[in-house]
C-alpha cells in the first residue's frame, strides 16, 4: 500500500527527517540518483524556509500521479508540500530570486526549487500564511535545463493526503485516469483510518485504472464488487468530457464535490452506503457544464463538514494540487483539530503560463 510522509517540522533536527522522507519517496517511486538528489534539496530548502520565516510548519511527502495526464499509465512523481500559519510572503515575486533570505540553508532558495523541480507552485497571503508544492518526476519528464518547468494548458488535476495523527498510511486516496477526450477524477476514503481503510481505497484505486471510461455510476458499481473483500470506502467520481465540456458526477458516502459554477459554490451529491459493504440500489449521476471558470474540489470528512471553498480558491488559477494545499492548511489549526485522515482532490482548467 502506497506510504505517504507526514513530518511536523518544529525545530532543526526535522530538516533531516524531510529530506528522509523525500529520499525514501524517490526511491520508492523509481526515480534515478540524480533525480533523487533534486527530491533532497527541494525538500531540505522547503523544510528550512518553514523554521525561518514562519518558525513551524508541515511537509507532506507523497508519490502521485502528474497533473497533466498522457494515455495509458502515466509515470509517477514525487510531491512535496510544505504548509505554515505563519506571517505570510509580501513579495512573492522576489521570493523566487536566489538568494531571498534564506541564510543558513543549501543557498538555493526558492528559484532554484522551481528550475529543478516539473512543477512548483507557491501560494502566500500576509498575516494567512504560506502553501509550497514541488513535484518532481522521472527524467524523461524533466526541465529543459535553464527553461524552467513544463507547463501545458487545459485540465489539470492535484491532491493533498495528509495521514491522521502521523501515521505512515492514509485511509483516503486519490486518482485520476484518462481514456480518449474522457478524465475521471476519483477520491477514496477507507472506512476508518489505518492500513484496513488504506486497503479499501487503493484497492478503489486500482480499479480505477482498468476501467477510465466507465461513466462514474457505473464505475461504481464495478468498484462495489473490487471492494467487497475490504471494509469498504465513501467514494466519489467525477468524469470531464473535455470534447463535450460536460462534467458528470456520482458518490457513494461522505466524500463531499464542490463545484464553482458561475461565480458560486454549490454542493453535488453523493448517495448514503459504503462502496464494497452497503451500495444504494440506484446511483443518481449529476451531469452539468464545465467553462473555463469551473474548479471542482473533492475532499474527505478530514474537512469540517461544513466547509465553504473561500472566494479566492483557485483565483488567480494555480496548480490543483496548490489549491488543495490551502484547503487542507486553512481547515486545520490548534483551534480547529483534524480528528481523521485529510485528502483533497481538485480538478481544475489552468492555462498556459507566460514565457
Amino acid at each position: 500500500m502506497p506510504r505517504v510522509w507526514h513530518v511536523p517540522v518544529h525545530d532543526a533536527t526535522r530538516v533531516r527527517d524531510v529530506r528522509v522522507a523525500a529520499e525514501d519517496a524517490a526511491a520508492r517511486a523509481g526515480l534515478d540518483e540524480q533525480r533523487r538528489a533534486a527530491c533532497a534539496l527541494v525538500a531540505t530548502e522547503l523544510a528550512t524556509n518553514l523554521l525561518r520565516h514562519a518558525k513551524a510548519g508541515e511537509v507532506v511527502v507523497d508519490v502521485v500521479d502528474p497533473a497533466v495526464l498522457p494515455e495509458g499509465r502515466p509515470a509517477r512523481a514525487v510531491q512535496i508540500t510544505a504548509l505554515d500559519h505563519g506571517p505570510g510572503i509580501a513579495d512573492v515575486a522576489g521570493a523566487f530570486e536566489d538568494g531571498f533570505s534564506t541564510g543558513g540553508s543549501l543557498g538555493a532558495g526558492l528559484g532554484t526549487c522551481r528550475r529543478i523541480a516539473d512543477a512548483f507552485g507557491l501560494h502566500s497571503v500576509p498575516g494567512r500564511g504560506t502553501v509550497a508544492v514541488a513535484r518532481i518526476g522521472p527524467v524523461t519528464a524533466a526541465p529543459v535545463p535553464g527553461e524552467g518547468p513544463v507547463r501545458s494548458p487545459g485540465v489539470h488535476a492535484g491532491g493533498v493526503n495528509v495521514p491522521f495523527a502521523g501515521a505512515e498510511l492514509s485511509g483516503d486516496a486519490w486518482s485520476w485516469v484518462r481514456s480518449g477526450d474522457r478524465v475521471t477524477l476519483m477520491l477514496a476514503d477507507g472506512l476508518g483510518h489505518g492500513a484496513e481503510a488504506a486497503r479499501a481505497s487503493d484497492a478503489a484505486v486500482e480499479e480505477l485504472r482498468h476501467c477510465a471510461r466507465l461513466p462514474p455510476a457505473e464505475l461504481l458499481q464495478r468498484l462495489h464488487t473490487a471492494l467487497s473483500g475490504t471494509r469498504g470506502a465513501a467514494v466519489a467520481a467525477a468524469q470531464l468530457d473535455t470534447w463535450t465540456g460536460r462534467l458528470r458526477f456520482a458518490g457513494i458516502g461522505n466524500v463531499t464535490a464542490r463545484l464553482r459554477d458561475g461565480g458560486r459554490w454549490r454542493t453535488l451529491l453523493s448517495r448514503p452506503g459504503i462502496v464494497g459493504a452497503h451500495r444504494p440500489r440506484t446511483v443518481r449521476e449529476d451531469e452539468t457544464a464545465w467553462t473555463g471558470e469551473s474548479l471542482l474540489i473533492l475532499h474527505t470528512d478530514g474537512l469540517p463538514s461544513r466547509w465553504t471553498p473561500p472566494a479566492d480558491t483557485g483565483v488567480p488559477p494555480a496548480d490543483p494540487a496548490v489549491t488543495a494545499a490551502v484547503a487542507v492548511r486553512d481547515a486545520g489549526s490548534a483551534a480547529r483539530p483534524v480528528r481523521d485522515d485529510t485528502a483533497v482532490a481538485v480538478l481544475a482548467n489552468v492555462p498556459e503560463a507566460s514565457p
